[in-house]
């Protein structure tokens, strides 16, 4: 009885077989035919893309590409001849699936069979198909990032790129000549950085950064994923790598200056800034975070003397002039602290002086970020208050006090 039932059942998967075998079958007829019947194909082919006795074969996915080309061509006809059946979407997303079932016919078809022979003969043709409709996927890619749908946008750069090395298009060698190749990274890049797929970013980034256009950005988006996933030793390489490619870039140095302040690595930063001045020696940002640094350490003198340096290289640099107005007050405040506050004591004439003379210094300073940006008050109003107070200014302190208040 057992036996009885067992042969049942395997007539029963045969004929399950047999009967999915020829839906492939008619799907192609369907969509091959003089008056091509593609919803039909369509359905007749998805279905067996899901049951398993045809999913792993080569033909089902090759003639699920055949459909997926019938309705590109039915499609292109209709834009041609600007019918209103035509479906923008229905033509991009058929694109798409294209390179998907034609891609994964090439795989499974590259399998060797029993005798361990490759028997490909699907290759040739369906290359050829592949390569007639590649930039339309960057037209499908720009279509859906315009309308704001990132997700489908980043699945047609990635195919776009992805079919530059896949096995089937190898003869064409497109890793080496796609000129575009860098700039739809970026494009990929950017898409996924709207979607927050750090994943996507680190995979295209890298591939945008010669780019001669956005390269610069890639190298950002591509750092700043790999902060967002908590890699602090890639972030701080990729911004090194960023600098290196892109010195005149302030992104990539005042982030890493920023690691190094935050991190109290003061010595490694002064190194850094020292290796990029060797290269540039008139550089200005150098100059001023070289200040920056010392001043942050507490070494004021070194501090104002680089900050000096990058006035020479911009006599319109504010910032300089504001930090070198404070880096005097600080040494006043230091001296003040150490000296003696008894006014009878013979020294205390001689230390009011030296802090009055800190003050002096400051004061011209102060005033020359104020004449530079009157509107950024944080660069001289703070400071200029204590210059006047401190040095019993009467007129220029009530102007400065008004402002306070």
């Amino acid at each position: 009885m057992k036996k009885v039932l067992f042969l049942l059942v395997l007539l029963m998967t045969a004929g399950s077989s047999f009967a999915q075998q020829k839906s492939v079958k008619e799907a192609k007829r369907l969509a091959t035919q003089s008056s091509p019947d593609l919803n039909k194909a369509e359905q007749l082919i998805n279905e067996a893309l899901k049951n398993a006795e045809t999913k792993d074969l080569p033909e089902t996915w090759n003639v699920a590409g055949i459909v997926q080309k019938g309705i590109i061509d039915d499609q292109t006809k209709k834009a041609f001849v600007k019918q209103a059946e035509y479906d923008t979407l229905k033509h991009f997303n058929s694109i798409l699936n294209m390179f998907e079932y034609f891609n994964k016919c090439d795989q499974l078809a590259q399998i060797p069979d029993e005798k361990g022979k490759i028997k490909n003969k699907y290759r040739k043709n369906n290359a050829s198909s592949l390569m007639n409709e590649r930039t339309n996927l960057i037209n499908g890619g720009v279509f859906f990032f315009n309308k704001d749908q990132n997700k489908e946008a980043l699945n047609f750069f990635r195919t776009y790129v992805e079919s530059a090395s896949y096995p089937m298009l190898e003869e064409r060698n497109l890793v080496e000549t796609d000129t575009l190749l860098p700039q739809i990274s970026y494009y990929a890049t950017l898409a996924a950085s709207k979607i927050g797929d750090q994943d996507a970013i680190i995979k295209f980034a890298p591939l945008a950064t010669n780019d001669k256009d956005n390269g610069k950005f890639a190298i950002q988006f591509l750092a700043d994923a790999y902060k967002a996933k908590g890699d602090t030793a890639t972030w701080v390489k990729t911004l090194e790598e960023g600098v290196t490619k892109y010195p005149e870039e302030d992104y990539f140095f005042a982030n890493l200056i920023d690691y190094y302040s935050n991190s109290n690595k003061t010595a490694e930063a002064i190194d850094f800034v020292d290796r990029m001045l060797a290269r540039d020696a008139n550089n200005k940002l150098y100059l001023y975070v070289k200040g920056y640094l010392y001043y942050n350490a507490k070494d004021y003198d070194n501090a104002i003397e680089f900050f000096k340096k990058a006035i020479a290289i911009d006599p319109e640099y504010a910032e300089a002039y504001s930090n070198i107005g404070l880096s005097y007050l600080l040494k006043a405040q230091e001296y003040a602290d150490k000296s003696t506050s008894d006014v009878n004591d013979p020294k205390y004439a001689e230390a009011q002086e030296t802090i009055k003379k800190f003050y002096e210094e400051a004061k011209p300073y102060y005033e020359k970020a104020r004449a530079l940006k009157p509107d950024q008050q944080d660069l001289w109003l703070q400071g200029l208050y204590r210059v006047y107070y401190n040095l019993k200014m009467g007129p220029e302190f009530e102007e400065i006090d008004k402002l306070m208040k």
